[in-house]
This record gives C-alpha cells, sequence and structure tokens, in this order.
C-alpha cells in the first residue's frame, strides 16, 4: 500500500471531484461548487491566511517537528479542498477526546491499535504515543505529506511517550484494511460522504467477522449521521468538537 503510491494529480482529482458531484446534484451547481473552491483557495493563499496557517505551530516548537498547516505548499493545499484539507489536531483537544474515551469505555488502551485515517504530517500519531497502545498507525493519501510524517516519526522525543511502535503508511485510507485487533480508529473529518460510508462499512465488517473491542474517534464530525447509521457501533459519548462511538 505503500511503497507504489503515485502522487495525486491535481487536473485529475478536481476532474473526478466534478464528475462526482455532477452525477448528484447535475454539471451546473456541480460548476458553480467548484468555482467556490478554486475561489476558497484563492482566499486561502493570502498572505494573511498563510500567517493565520502558522498559529499551529507551538507543537512544532515543543518537540522539533514540522506538523503545522503553515508549512504546506500549495499543490497540497489545492489536493486537500477535493480530499480533506491538512489540518493537525490541537493538543488539548486531543487529550480531551481520549480522555472521554477512557471515562465512556473504561479503557487502558493496552492491546490497543490506533488508527488514524488522513494522518497528514503525523501530529496525531505523535500524540497518541503519550498512551500505551500496542502500536500506531495512520494512514495518509499524499506522498508529500508521508513523507514528512515519517520523519516526524523518526526525530520524535517525548518523556511522557508511552507506545514506540509508530508507523505511516501511504495510501488510499478508504481501502485500509482494519488489522484484527482491538481498536481505536480516530478521524479528524477525513472523507466526503461516499468515503465516510465506505470505511465505516468496512469496519463494521471486519468487527463482525473478527469480533472485538473497536472505538471511533471523530473529531469534527459533519457526517455523523454515516456513523450513526451502523448497525455495530452506537454513541457512547462526545462533546461540541468530537463524537465517540463504539461496538461495546
Amino acid at each position: 500500500m505503500d511503497s507504489a503510491q503515485p502522487q495525486p494529480q491535481v487536473l485529475k482529482t478536481a476532474w473526478r471531484w466534478w464528475n462526482h458531484a455532477a452525477a448528484y446534484e447535475g454539471g451546473l451547481r456541480a460548476t458553480r461548487r467548484l468555482l467556490g473552491v478554486l475561489w476558497e483557495f484563492v482566499r486561502d493563499s493570502t498572505p494573511e491566511r498563510l500567517r493565520q496557517r502558522f498559529g499551529d505551530a507551538d507543537y512544532d516548537w515543543d518537540y522539533r517537528v514540522n506538523t503545522t498547516s503553515g508549512a504546506v505548499g500549495w499543490r497540497d493545499r489545492l489536493l486537500g479542498m477535493f480530499h480533506s484539507a491538512y489540518q493537525p489536531t490541537e493538543p488539548v483537544a486531543f487529550h480531551e477526546m481520549l480522555d472521554a474515551l477512557q471515562r465512556a469505555s473504561n479503557l487502558d488502551f493496552y492491546g490497543f491499535t490506533f488508527v488514524d485515517l488522513g494522518s497528514g504530517k503525523g501530529r496525531t500519531l505523535l500524540m497518541a504515543s503519550d498512551y500505551p497502545f500496542r502500536r500506531i498507525v495512520g494512514v495518509e493519501l499524499l506522498p508529500s505529506l508521508h513523507e514528512i510524517a515519517v520523519e516526524n516519526l523518526r526525530l520524535y522525543k517525548s518523556e511522557s511517550q508511552k507506545c514506540f511502535a509508530l508507523e505511516s503508511i501511504c495510501g488510499d485510507a478508504t481501502d485500509f484494511p482494519f488489522p484484527d485487533e482491538p481498536l481505536v480508529v480516530f478521524l479528524f473529518n477525513p472523507f466526503g460522504e461516499a468515503g465516510m460510508r465506505r470505511v465505516i462499512a468496512s469496519l463494521q465488517e471486519s468487527l463482525k467477522s473478527h469480533p472485538r473491542p473497536g472505538y471511533v474517534l471523530y473529531h469534527n464530525p459533519l457526517l455523523e449521521y454515516a456513523v450513526s447509521e451502523s448497525a455495530v457501533l452506537r454513541k457512547i459519548g462526545g462533546g461540541e468538537q468530537y463524537s465517540v462511538f463504539g461496538n461495546s
């Protein structure tokens, strides 16, 4: 899944996005939406917006890594407009979500595998290593972000680190085969509706085929209804910016 992953092409990605949108809402509305996406990309490229994206760099200064959205190139930002724009999770928000999962399920995380689908530069993988997971896996579509994540995993040092088995995989997260291990799956709104339904269906089938505990942490849950419709997962907690689902 990793070594042969090609770099997505901007025009091909935009064309695929337009065709998918046109199939559901017609060519005219899809074209208007495409122009809106491109206009938002132009606005996001102004000096003021660029400076704002470096506002999340405190974590990088603390740990000497590169996870800020401010250092993402224009090509990857444009691709992100058609997939899911790269935005690292804030440490306070991440630890709040993990604490909520512990309260809702009494987990100690030992024996669990943490999976981040759409892991970008790997900040969430690094923060997850503060917990005693069995192992931590991230899946990122864009090779350039994946390569940065690999370097971040190599450089990261923290006195609070409890898990040292960290891995970044380059590939389409909607095709990721879930390991037959107890799971905590992290989603920062990484897909459109079709991709989300595909991932939840895959996770549901995996949990049915190999019964085991499985949990989903969904940050910025714009498509929460797609997860809630699962026959296996039910909502067990959450807050204003996240939802927690589990099968047990």
